[in-house]
């Protein structure tokens, strides 16, 4: 069956995010380091892949099935100069064989396993990864046909029970509300702070092409490095803002101050008094606009409060999708194991077909080269053909039989699992 397949994890649920990173090898030595891994624990295959909150080291190696891997040794190759605190890492890994390896890939690369379930970015880090892998001559056919399975089960979990929609992110959500409010990239916006948040806006930002945004911050310089993005990007010190006027459509305050930045006398100097709709969004906590702000009849306003309720019904809703991801995860495996067992009766009898078409060549160009030689061209194109249909047929009888009975004894062990 899938006994060959083994992995081992440390992930953000075992572990801290900087442990993890001291485990990844250098960029320019990790083929190099793979290879060692493979050669010295005599492994068929390998496949690695890291991320900021997990890596995965998998193999495939047909002559152990569930036995405990020597994690300390192989964290030792990983990083052979962090020789302390190895063995308390080796205890935070997790280790899975068999169907379970196989299992938890699928779960990775569709994103059921991950920090932030249903983000989209771990199927092209398990994807990039397994190329490199391919690239490094690391993997072979069990995992080609394992990552080919993986990427397949991940769009149809993605695609049939909606686990990627619905942000999760209040930098997301705000984004997603300001475009329903009309805001489009042709639109003046306005940032008030210059901190992470907005930094992470600014990459929405600038992904659909925004021109025109201006930041205001304490320190000018952090503002005008995330303006300097944007082809009308400006930036200002935060006083600025009292004597700031030109139009805009949308603002977003998210600083680090314990009292209203915009009052109501600031957002009419800035606005001129003005009636025209604004969308003003506070990502701050306590919040920097003004309840007076807030509530005029021309802001539609949002807030992180609302943002993290959404948050919430949203995480809910992505739970309830990744519960029918598992139902269909379940169907997969089925599929994965008989196609597994179908290559494996292709790999067997590989040897058999070259033997077969071997005799067919034999019989042409020897044991009965003088007779066909004598044929006209008709006869002789008809008799070509009639071996060529033969021995398609002596291939197929063989290769059809043993699939069946593959498929048989993976079918009788699913119900037996089941």
């Amino acid at each position: 069956m899938l006994e060959g397949y083994h992995l081992f994890t440390i992930t953000h649920r075992t572990a801290r995010l900087e442990e993890i990173g001291q485990l990844i090898p250098d960029s320019n030595a990790l083929p190099t380091v793979l290879q060692l891994i493979k050669t010295e624990m005599g492994w068929e295959e390998l496949f690695w892949t890291a991320t900021c909150n997990r890596i995965i080291l998998a193999w495939y190696d047909s002559t152990t099935a569930n036995t405990q891997p020597a994690i300390t040794t192989i964290l030792h190759l990983l990083q052979p100069q962090k020789k302390e605190n190895l063995h308390q890492l080796a205890q935070k890994t997790q280790v899975y064989h068999g169907g379970d390896a196989v299992r938890h890939l699928f779960e990775v690369t569709s994103s059921m396993d991950s920090l932030v379930v249903g983000e989209r970015e771990i199927v092209r880090q398990m994807r990039e990864s397994y190329e490199k892998c391919a690239k490094w001559g690391l993997t072979a056919d069990h995992y080609r046909l394992l990552m080919k399975q993986a990427i397949e089960v991940s769009k149809q979990v993605f695609n049939e029970t909606g686990i990627g929609e619905k942000a999760l992110s209040v930098v997301a959500l705000s984004y997603a509300m300001l475009q329903r409010k009309g805001i489009t990239p042709k639109d003046h916006l306005v940032l008030v702070g210059a901190g992470e948040t907005n930094k992470l806006l600014v990459k929405f930002l600038i992904k659909d092409g925004y021109k025109k945004v201006t930041i205001f911050n304490r320190t000018v310089q952090k503002a005008a490095v995330l303006a300097s993005y944007f082809e009308e990007g400006e930036a200002y010190s935060l006083n600025d803002l009292n004597t700031y006027t030109l139009p805009f459509k949308a603002l977003v305050v998210c600083t680090s101050s314990v009292e209203p930045i915009i009052t109501d006398k600031l957002f009419n100097n800035l606005t001129g008094n003005s009636s025209n709709e604004y969308t003003v969004v506070d990502l701050s906590v306590p919040n920097n606009v003004s309840k007076e702000v807030a509530n005029k009849k021309n802001v539609h306003f949002i807030e992180i409060e609302h943002l993290k309720q959404v948050a919430e019904e949203n995480l809910a809703h992505r739970e309830a999708a990744r519960q029918k991801g598992m139902l269909l995860l379940n169907e997969k495996m089925n599929l994965f194991r008989q196609e597994w067992h179908q290559r494996q009766v292709e790999k067997m009898l590989h040897p058999m077909i070259a033997e077969i078409k071997q005799v067919k060549s034999h019989a042409i160009e020897n044991v009965f080269a003088e007779k066909i030689n004598h044929l006209d061209d008709t006869s002789r194109a008809i008799l070509l053909d009639v071996l060529d249909y033969m021995e398609k047929k002596c291939v197929a009888i063989p290769v059809k039989t043993m699939k069946k009975i593959a498929n048989a004894k993976s079918t009788s062990k699913n119900v037996a699992q089941s």
